[in-house]
């Protein structure tokens, strides 16, 4: 990675960026020496302007922020670090420097959009015509859909397979819906398990 330090009094701006949500953290500034020590330690050291020195994110707080990858973009003089936070990231008690708001992607969108169709009883919707025949035939319907995923895995035709695993996840989310859970449940179980 060749990082130009040479444009901004020998910083460069580093975006931090949740790894696993995508969600923006905050913005800092990297010398050389922070970039280096973040490579080597593998946690986020920044130069802090306000301070004139070398800052480990968390070296008060205990709310350090361990290194995933990190990539440069085209003009080699912006970082990007995808990370795993210790816990909020903000010194003002949010998660985000950029609010509370939790970004987690398309999914989280669909679930969102999914609920809303069954919330406001949107008659001619095809989700909500499937939950109100109630949780039999939604279960019923995911069951399906994994059996067709199931038979498209077993051939070669890519564009078939990931269309059934399209409908299996649109499908589900009705079923979470339908027995009150919802996505992130779902995903705290797994990101317990991984630990």
């Amino acid at each position: 990675m060749n990082i130009n330090f040479n444009k901004d009094n020998g910083l460069v701006p580093v975006v931090i960026q949740d790894d696993r949500t995508l969600q923006v953290l905050m913005l800092g500034y990297m010398n050389e020496e922070a970039f280096d020590k973040t490579k080597k330690d593998k946690i986020v050291t920044f130069f802090s302007r306000s301070k004139n020195r070398l800052w480990t994110k968390g070296e008060e707080s205990g709310n350090f922020l361990t290194v995933k990858s990190m990539d440069i973009d085209c003009d080699q003089d912006t970082l990007l670090i995808k990370v795993i936070p210790t816990n909020v990231v903000c010194h003002t008690g949010s998660f985000s420097c950029f609010g509370e708001k939790d970004f987690k992607g398309f999914l989280y969108e669909l679930e969102e959009k999914i609920s809303q169709r069954i919330d406001d009883k949107i008659g001619n919707s095809y989700t909500y015509s499937l939950y109100q025949r109630g949780i039999n035939k939604v279960a019923q319907k995911v069951g399906e859909e994994a059996v067709e995923l199931v038979i498209e895995a077993k051939d070669n035709n890519d564009a078939l397979f990931k269309n059934e695993a399209a409908d299996l996840l649109y499908h589900f989310l009705i079923l979470l819906k339908a027995k009150g859970f919802s996505l992130t449940e779902i995903e705290e179980i797994l990101q317990n398990r991984n630990r």
